[in-house]
């Protein structure tokens, strides 16, 4: 059954994703391959094992600059979204870059169109969890096909800075970090427009532990957890300079305990 709050972010992203794709364009999608640094942060890159003849699967791909880095490393790379749009973007980006990736338009909460065991690295980061009302059944689906001992990475916007409201001059709470409501939104068609429109977006608060939570429950064993970056991002409507910017999860599936 298709999730309705889901859905709505599904129509909210096929709306937005012309908007999306003429501010990419002006952004290094051309070199994300050849020069993979410049898009992962050093120190996911520091976590990533190495990629070369690995098979990757990267969840909630959007803009898919990760997604062509990890090709550019050598990967044999998934792309996985739920938004048709983006992914129509990304394949002719990578047919423009000669880039041979397999991509999926899926929900990440149901990757069935994906088999058990099948991945060893599963990366998801940026903005994907915020719109996601599930986070334990997404972090399950991601572990379930990863092969065991395979690597989970997540890089995700550090839940602290959800909560503000817009207020250039002072951190003005919007909500309580602890608020498992959906919060929802009229919003336009253009991503970063701040005018109420006729589409509705649906947005989710994970704390910091229910990020570790859903790791653990999924089956997965948590090697490093990170938090890092200050600085202002410049979409931001609220002065969040000296709060964490990212958080960084680096965790291994569990593999099968042997018997006798």
């Amino acid at each position: 059954m298709t999730n309705p709050l889901h859905e709505a972010n599904r129509l909210r992203w096929e709306a937005a994703a012309p908007g999306w794709e003429r501010m990419v364009s002006k952004r290094g999608w051309r070199t994300a391959h050849s020069e993979p640094d410049k898009v992962l942060h050093p120190r996911e890159r520091a976590r990533l094992i190495e990629p070369a003849g690995r098979r990757a699967c990267v969840l909630g791909s959007g803009d898919n600059h990760v997604v062509f880095a990890l090709a550019g490393l050598g990967a044999r790379v998934t792309s996985v979204d739920i938004s048709a749009a983006q992914l129509q973007t990304a394949r002719s980006r990578a047919e423009h870059s000669g880039l041979e990736i397999e991509f999926v338009e899926a929900d990440v909460t149901d990757l069935s169109a994906l088999s058990s065991e099948s991945f060893d690295i599963v990366y998801t980061g940026g903005h994907v969890a915020v719109w996601v009302s599930d986070l334990d059944r997404f972090y399950a689906e991601a572990a379930r096909i990863l092969v065991p001992g395979g690597q989970f990475l997540i890089h995700e916007y550090h839940p602290i800075r959800h909560v503000w409201a817009d207020k250039e001059d002072r951190l003005e709470l919007e909500y309580s970090y602890f608020d498992k409501t959906p919060h929802e939104y009229a919003v336009s068609e253009e991503l970063f427009d701040r005018t109420p429109g006729d589409l509705v977006q649906y947005e989710f608060q994970w704390t910091v532990a229910d990020f570790f939570h859903a790791v653990t429950r999924a089956g997965c064993q948590i090697l490093d957890l990170d938090e890092f970056g200050d600085a202002p991002q410049g979409w931001e409507g609220a002065p969040l300079r000296g709060l964490p910017a990212s958080l960084l999860i680096d965790a291994r599936k569990n593999r099968a305990k042997e018997e006798g």
